[in-house]
């Protein structure tokens, strides 16, 4: 049982920058791929962000490639999002998900999930 906090949320003005992280506990941490998804009120959970088990291999959905970028600490148990140039559209509550496949886009692959952090840009 892996158990995952996020943490780093908060209100920004665009083009400001921030870093969300993932702690895991429990588990084999390096075992799992992660993916970070994202949830706007009133919009459907989209996948933003994956990242592999070891982190030699990243993803980012086309609408944050070059602004976000995913790394992971597996000493730390711990999974980064650096999020710069942030907009608007970025403002959503976002989790990070572990599962044992890297890159799949729909959340049902995902066995573990954080509680989520919101994250509010402001224009």
């Amino acid at each position: 049982q892996v158990q995952l906090v996020e943490s780093g949320g908060g209100l920004v003005q665009a083009g400001g920058s921030l870093r969300l992280s993932c702690a895991a506990s429990g588990g084999t941490f390096s075992n799992y791929a992660i993916a970070w998804f994202r949830q706007a009120p009133g919009k459907e959970r989209e996948f933003v962000s994956a990242i592999s088990a070891s982190g030699s291999r990243t993803y980012n959905t086309d609408s944050v490639k070059g602004r976000f970028a995913a790394s992971r600490d597996n000493a730390k148990n711990t999974v980064y999002l650096q999020m710069n140039s942030l907009k608007p559209e970025d403002t959503a509550v976002y989790y990070c998900a572990a599962g044992r496949w890297y890159l799949r886009l729909h959340g049902n692959y995902y066995d573990y999930w954080g509680q989520g952090t919101q994250v509010t840009v402001s224009s």
